[in-house]
């Protein structure tokens, strides 16, 4: 009987200090900028990657961000990051990925990196 309660005692420990992660990645040019690219006349070049991440903490689910502001977190410090204002550069290929890793049921933390490209028109 004491072997059985401790190898019932062992996985309940084994499952409460488990982690776990899910990661999701959405990928596309989803921004507002009304940009004419002519491939045939090479009016531009790649300069740089750029990314910008923002990080919620949540302790038994409450604290935190949510999504949107998360979203909204990591697009701002990677356009403070580009500094594309007063140029002729944009930011193309926009990639939002998003991890949750856990100890469940206790914490929870929501990561959210937004990356792209800085293109740079030179004509």
């Amino acid at each position: 009987m004491k072997k059985i309660r401790q190898l019932g005692f062992g996985l309940v420990t084994i499952f409460l200090l488990n982690s776990c992660g899910l990661h999701t990645t959405h990928v596309g040019n989803i921004n507002g900028n009304m940009t004419n690219v002519e491939l045939s006349k090479k009016n531009f070049q790649v300069v740089e990657r750029v990314s910008g991440t923002s990080t919620a903490t949540y302790i038994f689910g409450i604290g935190g961000l949510s999504n949107k502001a998360l979203i909204e977190k990591a697009k701002s410090k990677m356009l403070q990051k580009a500094d594309i204002v007063g140029g002729s550069k944009a930011i193309v290929n926009l990639t939002t990925e998003s991890h949750l890793s856990d100890i469940f049921p206790f914490y929870f933390r929501w990561t959210v990196t937004i990356s792209g490209h800085i293109v740079e028109f030179v004509e």
